[in-house]
């Protein structure tokens, strides 16, 4: 029957209908709500229906058992299971994904898949920021609905900044993304600016998507869901060790990775690849 079903939805026009068309916030708005709900029988039956279609892996999980789907989403994993790679010559992934787009920044341009390019300064909502990773390099980092889906800091590093902007919440996945133009700068978004100990600037944009109830950082108020407050930009000055917990989704979703020159790909990587957090992602060059 999971094949069955499995095949209908990767039929592309059917997928796009079913998470593109439908009310997208309404839909969102729901399952944020829905998913917080604390009545044994309905957290059972709404976990298992969602590890059903969502292939969920919760093995390395600190805890078994949930009082909600929301705190299933959002569990931690037990110590040790995302080993942090110890080089200072090395930025690591900052969560699990599946590798997307990835490559060169050319002036002001990067693509969400191949052959679909958006500008990174309207991604990040600032020229000035996205001059900084002028000649660096960009990695899409996907999050599956049944991923763990907190991330972590890449490197010891400071957060100097997070912009939130607020939009849409398309799905992203790659059937999506071959479609609608420019989605990543169409979804609600945070942006968010780290230096690094020597200086050196890095930017994670963390992109929401439908179903994704919230984005929620660690370093912020995170009784409160970020599109709280509207769009604004929030100056900070918060020192993270390498692999510190730095917030997450509330369903899958999407990071863009942002370095600029003199940092490469660690080593090829084919599309699409899985990636752990912890993983080696970026050398210095």
């Amino acid at each position: 029957m999971r094949k069955a079903i499995g095949r209908l939805v990767a039929n592309e026009d059917l997928n796009f209908l079913l998470t593109n068309r439908l009310p997208r916030r309404l839909a969102t708005n729901f399952i944020g709500w829905f998913s917080k709900i604390e009545q044994p029988l309905v957290a059972r039956t709404s976990i298992a229906v969602w590890r059903f279609f969502s292939d969920v892996d919760l093995a390395d999980a600190k805890e078994m058992r949930f009082k909600s789907m929301h705190a299933c989403f959002t569990r931690t994993l037990r110590p040790g299971a995302r080993p942090i790679d110890p080089d200072p010559d090395v930025i690591v992934s900052p969560c699990d994904a599946i590798v997307g787009a990835h490559g060169r920044i050319e002036g002001d341009e990067v693509h969400q898949i191949k052959g679909a390019p958006y500008r990174l300064s309207e991604l990040l909502g600032d020229a000035d920021a996205a001059r900084d990773f002028e000649g660096g390099t960009y990695v899409t980092l996907r999050l599956t609905a049944g991923m763990y889906h907190r991330f972590h800091a890449p490197h010891d590093l400071t957060v100097e900044q997070v912009t939130y902007i607020s939009g849409d919440c398309w799905n992203v996945n790659p059937i999506a993304l071959k479609r609608v133009e420019r989605l990543f700068c169409k979804n609600e978004r945070a942006a968010i600016r780290c230096r690094l100990n020597d200086g050196t600037p890095i930017m994670l944009v963390a992109v929401a998507a439908v179903l994704v109830a919230s984005i929620r950082l660690t370093f912020m108020d995170t009784e409160r869901a970020l599109r709280i407050g509207g769009p604004r930009k929030v100056k900070l000055a918060t020192e993270l060790t390498k692999g510190a917990d730095m917030g997450w989704f509330e369903h899958g979703s999407t990071i863009v990775m942002l370095v600029p020159r003199g940092y490469e790909l660690k080593r090829e990587i084919d599309t699409p690849a899985r990636m752990h957090a912890g993983v080696g992602l970026f050398d210095r060059r």
